[in-house]
C-alpha cells in the first residue's frame, strides 16, 4: 500500500494539503477533552454547570475522608447578567450597530394571525455566568504541586486497584477547561495543607492558573505563600467563573444534594444561590450531619490473577525485582499461594528451577508470545480465591438507615448488605434499603443509585438496580402493593472497577449476572424484614376497612332492630286486648292460650323498656358503636402483645467518644442509650 492510499485511510485528525494529502496531527489530552467535552458529562451549558459543581463536591469529600476528618462543604453560587459579568472583567461596551443585531421575524402564529393580544409567555433565561466557590475542611494541597493536580489532564492519585470515586484525573481539570472555554476566566485555589490533620498550618498557598491545552501543562498566574490569618484556614477554597443554565438544571442540582446526604449522612453539606438581578430566585439548601461514624479508608490491593491483562503484566514486569517467574506471580498478584504458582509455571512448560534440563525463565525473558499464554492461564484457573471485599470502603447499613430517615423521613425501611462477590477478578458490596412513605416520595417505584457512594442521575432506565427493581422482585409476596405504595429502592455499590456502561460513567449495565443477582440478593432480604411491618400494618388497615364498614351499615341496622321490636311490642298489645274482649264475652268460643316460653319475661323485660322510652334508634345506634369499638379496641391489644413477645426490637450501637466527664450527673444523663430492656451505660475510666 503506498503512502497516499494510507493517508486517505487514516482515521487519525489532519489537515488538507493543496495536494490532496493529510498532516498527522499529535493532540495533547487537554486538547481531546477539550474537543469531546460530553465525555466528561459536560454536554451542555445546564450540565457543565452540575458536572463542574458535581466534580469540586466530590474532590472535597476526598480531602476530607483521606484524613478521617467528618466533611463539612460549603457551595456558594453567584449568577451574574452579562452586563454585570462584562463589568467585573472590565469589557467596555460599545454602541452595537442595531441593524447586525436585529433579529428576523418569525412567521406570525395562528394566534396572532387572530388578532390575540394576551402576553407571550416569558422565557427561561438559557444561559448566564456563574461564579462558583467550593470550601471544604479536608487535607489541602501541597503547594508546589497544586499547578500539575489542577492543570494538567489525566495527572491524580487515584489510580491503581482500589475504590475511589473518581479515576481518570478529569473532573476538576475539565471544570478549568469549561472555565477557559466559556469564560476565560482562570481558577482560583486557596489551600492549607495538613496530611494527617491537626490543628491549621502555619501557612497558607494562593493559587491563581490557567490551562495550555495544546501543552497540557499549568500556566501558572499568581503562585505564592502567605501566613495563615487569624481565622486558621483549614482545607481548600476553589473558584471558578463559568457559563451554565441554573434554570434547566436546578433540579437536577437539588437533587444530587438530597441523593448525596443520603450516601453521605456524616457531612454537613451547604449550598446558597444568589441572583443579583433576581432577588426573588435565591435559596439555600442545608444538611446537617446525622452520623460521626465515617466509613474506612480503603487500600489499594494487588491486581486478581482473573483481572489481568497483557498490558497490565507487561507493566507489571517492567517494575517487578523479582527474578522468578514463580516469586513474581506470588508476590505482584493476589491470591495467588507458592505451590499454585509453581503449578501454573509448569503448566507453561517454563523452568523455575535452575537445576532442571530446561533453561530457567526469569520475568524479564518473557516475550509477547509468553505473555500472552501466561495470561490465557491465568484466567481459566479456578484455584485462585475470590477477592474478598475487605480492601473496600462501603458506608454501612447503619448510616445508609440514618441518611434515608434524615432526607426522606420514611414510615418504614430496611437496609442489608450482600455478602463481598467478584466479577472478572473485581471484588464489589452490594448495600441496599427499601423504604415506604416519606415525603416527596411519589407512588410506585422510586429507585436511588449509588457507584462507590456517588449518585447517579441520569440514564437510569437502563441500570442493573432499576431493572432488577423494576422485573426481577415479586413485591407482592412481601405485602407490597408496587403500584400504591410509595417504595424507595437505594442501590449502593462499591467495587475496584465499576463496569458503567457509556463514556459519560451514568449506569451500571445489567449484563453482569453476578452484580445483578447480588442486587437481587440484597432487596430480598430488605423486603424480607419489611413483611412483619407491613402484616401488621395491612392488618391495620383490614381492621379500619372492617370497621368502616360496620359503621356505614349501623344506622341501617339500628332502625331495623326498632322497627322489628317495636312490631313485636304492637303485637303484644294487640294479644292483650284480643284475650281482655274474649273473656269479657260470655259466648265467645274458648282462645287457643299462647304457648309459654322460657324467656317470656325477658320480652316482658324488653317491651317494657320500649314502652318507657329507654330503648330508641339512637340507643340502638349507640350500643352497636360502643360494641365496634370494643372489639376492635381488644384485637389492638392481643395483636400488640403478640409483637410484643415475638419481636425484637432493633439497637444500634454507637461508640461514644470523650465520655469521661467531672460532673457525675451530667455524664449519666448524656452517654446513657437507652433501650426499651435495658440502659447501656459506660463506665468511668479510673486511672491509676
Amino acid at each position: 500500500m503506498s503512502s497516499d492510499s494510507y493517508a486517505s485511510d487514516s482515521s487519525a485528525s489532519g489537515t488538507m494539503m493543496e495536494d490532496g494529502g493529510e498532516v498527522q496531527v499529535q493532540k495533547s489530552p487537554a486538547e481531546f477533552f477539550a474537543e469531546n467535552q460530553a465525555i466528561a458529562g459536560f454536554d451542555n451549558m445546564g450540565k457543565s454547570l452540575y458536572t463542574s459543581i458535581r466534580e469540586l463536591m466530590e474532590n472535597s469529600l476526598d480531602a476530607c475522608e483521606s484524613i478521617d476528618v467528618l466533611p463539612n462543604i460549603s457551595v456558594s453560587i453567584e449568577e451574574l447578567t452579562k452586563e454585570e459579568f462584562n463589568k467585573l472583567r472590565g469589557i467596555a461596551q460599545q454602541n452595537k450597530d442595531t441593524e447586525l443585531f436585529r433579529k428576523k421575524k418569525d412567521t406570525p402564529n395562528k394566534k396572532a394571525a387572530a388578532g390575540d393580544k394576551s402576553t407571550p409567555r416569558k422565557k427561561a433565561s438559557q444561559e448566564g455566568y456563574f461564579r462558583i466557590k467550593v470550601k471544604d475542611n479536608g487535607c489541602g494541597m501541597k503547594h508546589h504541586k497544586i499547578p500539575d493536580l489542577l492543570g494538567r489532564v489525566l495527572s491524580g492519585s487515584k489510580y491503581g486497584v482500589r475504590q475511589t470515586r473518581g479515576k481518570f484525573g478529569l473532573g476538576a481539570k475539565m471544570a478549568l477547561i469549561w472555565s477557559k472555554k466559556s469564560t476565560g476566566v482562570p481558577i482560583r485555589v486557596t489551600s492549607a495543607y495538613r496530611p494527617k490533620g491537626g490543628p491549621p498550618p502555619a501557612k497558607v498557598s494562593t493559587c491563581v492558573l490557567d490551562i495550555d491545552i495544546t501543552k497540557n501543562m499549568p500556566r501558572i498566574i499568581e503562585h505564592k505563600t502567605k501566613p495563615n490569618s487569624i481565622k486558621q484556614f483549614v482545607g481548600t477554597e476553589l473558584e471558578i467563573l463559568i457559563m451554565g443554565n441554573w434554570t434547566t438544571y436546578k433540579a437536577r442540582i437539588v437533587q444530587y444534594l438530597q441523593q448525596l446526604a443520603i450516601i453521605t449522612p456524616y457531612a454537613q453539606v451547604e449550598l446558597t444561590y444568589e441572583n443579583m438581578s433576581e432577588p426573588k430566585r435565591n435559596m439555600s439548601i442545608r444538611y446537617d450531619r446525622r452520623s460521626e461514624q465515617m466509613p474506612p479508608a480503603a487500600r489499594e490491593v494487588k491486581h486478581h490473577p482473573s483481572s489481568v491483562n497483557n498490558l497490565v503484566i507487561q507493566q507489571l514486569i517492567e517494575r517487578s525485582r523479582q527474578k522468578s517467574i514463580a516469586a513474581f506471580l506470588e508476590k505482584e498478584l493476589s491470591c495467588v499461594s507458592s505451590g499454585v504458582a509453581k503449578r501454573i509455571v509448569a503448566e507453561c512448560g517454563w523452568s523455575d528451577d535452575d537445576d532442571a534440563e530446561n533453561k530457567k525463565k526469569t520475568p524479564a525473558d518473557l516475550t509477547d508470545k509468553d505473555i500472552t499464554k501466561l495470561v490465557q492461564v491465568l484466567r481459566t484457573v479456578q484455584l485462585f480465591k475470590a477477592p474478598d471485599g475487605s480492601c473496600l470502603s462501603p458506608l454501612g447499613e447503619y448510616n445508609l438507615n440514618l441518611g434515608i430517615r434524615k432526607v426522606l423521613e420514611p414510615d418504614y425501611v430496611a437496609t442489608a448488605r450482600d455478602r463481598p462477590c467478584a466479577y472478572e477478578g473485581h471484588p464489589f458490596i452490594v448495600e441496599a434499603a427499601v423504604s415506604l412513605g416519606g415525603k416527596d416520595v411519589k407512588e410506585g417505584i422510586s429507585v436511588v443509585r449509588f457507584a462507590n457512594r456517588i449518585p447517579l442521575l441520569f440514564e437510569g432506565g437502563a441500570d442493573v438496580s432499576t431493572r432488577v427493581a423494576q422485573n426481577k422482585i415479586k413485591w407482592s409476596s412481601y405485602k407490597i402493593d408496587h403500584k400504591r405504595d410509595r417504595i424507595g429502592v437505594f442501590v449502593s455499590i462499591v467495587s475496584t472497577k465499576i463496569p458503567y456502561k457509556g463514556t459519560g460513567k451514568e449506569y451500571i449495565g445489567d449484563d453482569i449476572t453476578e452484580i445483578s443477582t447480588s442486587v437481587k440478593r440484597a432487596l430480598q432480604s430488605c423486603c424480607q424484614m419489611l413483611r412483619t411491618h407491613l402484616q401488621k400494618r395491612n392488618a391495620l388497615r383490614d381492621q379500619q376497612e372492617r370497621r368502616s364498614r360496620l359503621s356505614k351499615y349501623i344506622p341501617d341496622v339500628s332502625s331495623a332492630l326498632y322497627q322489628l321490636l317495636e312490631g313485636m311490642r304492637k303485637r303484644h298489645q294487640e294479644e292483650a286486648e284480643a284475650d281482655d274482649s274474649s273473656n269479657a264475652g260470655r259466648n265467645s268460643s274458648p282462645r287457643k292460650r299462647p304457648r309459654l316460653t322460657s324467656n317470656n319475661n325477658e320480652i316482658e323485660t324488653m317491651i317494657g323498656r320500649l314502652e318507657n322510652g329507654e330503648i330508641t334508634k339512637e340507643v340502638i345506634k349507640k350500643s352497636l358503636e360502643d360494641t365496634v369499638n370494643i372489639q376492635n379496641t381488644l384485637e389492638e391489644e392481643e395483636r400488640a402483645s403478640k409483637l410484643k413477645r415475638k419481636e425484637g426490637v432493633p439497637l444500634y450501637l454507637k461508640p461514644i467518644f470523650g465520655f469521661a466527664k467531672d460532673d457525675k450527673e451530667e455524664q449519666e444523663s448524656e452517654d446513657d442509650i437507652d433501650h426499651p430492656l435495658f440502659i447501656f451505660r459506660p463506665i468511668r475510666i479510673v486511672s491509676n
